[in-house]
């Protein structure tokens, strides 16, 4: 950038000698130098010398509180699953689900359950309760960061639960990969 300004600062001058030179006939000194003042003045107004902007690397908020949602959203699993143990599938769930049981549930900055309600369902009234039963089970849940809580301090959450034909259940959070093959 420096080099560039010093080049036009030297065309300036070499079209300002010019100038002099073909105005001197005409005119007196006086006005010719003028004319080339102005000019050079023109010209080194356009030439500011400005460092090129550093692009600034910023997280977006919502990459920062993705990581930190998953992270929350594992503890509440954790939770809920030890909680509820004699609920819970080992293993791998069936190829065929009973049901799945899509919750909703907002959660306060205490970690405690204020609102929960089924989301989604395939209308298995026994599975619905026990997804509804084991998350008051697992209140309070751990307490939620700061930075997820929206203006009521409180933060909503969805979790599948995966039911196979005894009733237990897998979170979609830890679940298996299902079986392949229906027996």
């Amino acid at each position: 950038m420096l080099t560039r300004t010093r080049h036009l600062c030297r065309l300036t001058g070499r079209f300002a000698s010019r100038v002099s030179a073909s105005l001197s006939h005409a005119h007196s000194a006086a006005s010719a130098l003028t004319v080339a003042s102005a000019l050079a003045l023109a010209v080194m107004a356009g030439c500011t010398i400005t460092p090129p902007q550093r692009p600034l690397i910023i997280t977006p908020v919502a990459a920062v509180n993705s990581a930190t949602l998953d992270q929350y959203r594992s503890a509440v699993a954790k939770r809920i699953v030890e909680r509820s143990p004699s609920y819970v599938l080992r293993g791998t769930p069936q190829a065929m689900l009973r049901s799945l049981v899509v919750v909703s549930f907002t959660v306060d900055r205490d970690g405690r359950v204020v609102a929960s309600s089924v989301y989604r369902t395939n209308g298995d009234d026994e599975a619905e309760s026990t997804a509804l039963a084991t998350l008051r089970r697992a209140s309070p849940l751990p307490e939620p960061p700061g930075k997820l809580l929206n203006g009521n301090g409180q933060l909503e959450l969805f979790e599948d639960w995966l039911f196979n034909d005894d009733g237990k259940f897998q979170l979609r959070e830890f679940a298996s990969p299902q079986a392949q093959t229906i027996n």
